[in-house]
């Protein structure tokens, strides 16, 4: 049951900023752009397990993780402005971003 309430929350969360972004693009950007996804995660795994360390780690770690995930935040609207179609621009933008990934990740030796 507590796996159906996890999903269901971070379903609504995002499915709630897509509906948003309907009307009010900029406040959808702004809770997009919140980590919302990380905090739900940090309060998922510390309910869990109730351990502080892990929480710790979660969050040094996912802050090292935002870097090459930027690489998508540039390829994608520029491709977008370049008249690519969206869904090559869109699967252009994640392979970008997971060669980004790649390189991050051999520079760090993990």
């Amino acid at each position: 049951m507590r796996i159906v309430i996890k999903v269901l929350i971070t379903a609504l969360v995002i499915i709630g900023i897509s509906e948003l972004g309907k009307r009010f693009l900029l406040f959808a950007a702004i809770l997009a752009s919140l980590p919302i996804t990380s905090i739900l995660a940090m309060v998922w795994l510390y309910q869990d397990t109730k351990d502080i360390t892990k929480v710790i780690s979660l969050s040094n770690n996912i802050f090292w993780a935002i870097l090459p995930s930027l690489a998508f935040f540039i390829v994608f609207p520029i491709l977008l402005k370049s008249k690519m179609a969206f869904a090559p621009a869109l699967t252009l933008s994640c392979v970008v971003m997971g060669m980004t990934y790649a390189i991050y990740t051999k520079l760090l030796n993990i």
